[in-house]
């Protein structure tokens, strides 16, 4: 039973998220030959704050 997590930044709405599991479930399917039922992935949604790149947080960025 393949597993896949995708971590991400929160944000993204339902259908992308949809979108997303939907292309992932059918990639694996036809990679590995499982099921589509057997198939599991878990989106996780990290807040800004909880990201950080070279020590700095994401949420504290220059975004200009």
């Amino acid at each position: 039973m393949p597993i896949i997590q995708v971590h991400m930044l929160a944000g993204r709405d339902i259908e992308k998220k949809r979108l997303l599991a939907k292309r992932l479930t059918e990639t694996v399917q036809a990679v590995l030959g499982s099921p589509p039922h057997k198939i599991r992935v878990i989106l996780s949604d990290m807040p800004h704050y909880s990201y950080a790149v070279a020590g700095v947080l994401y949420s504290d960025e220059d975004k200009t």
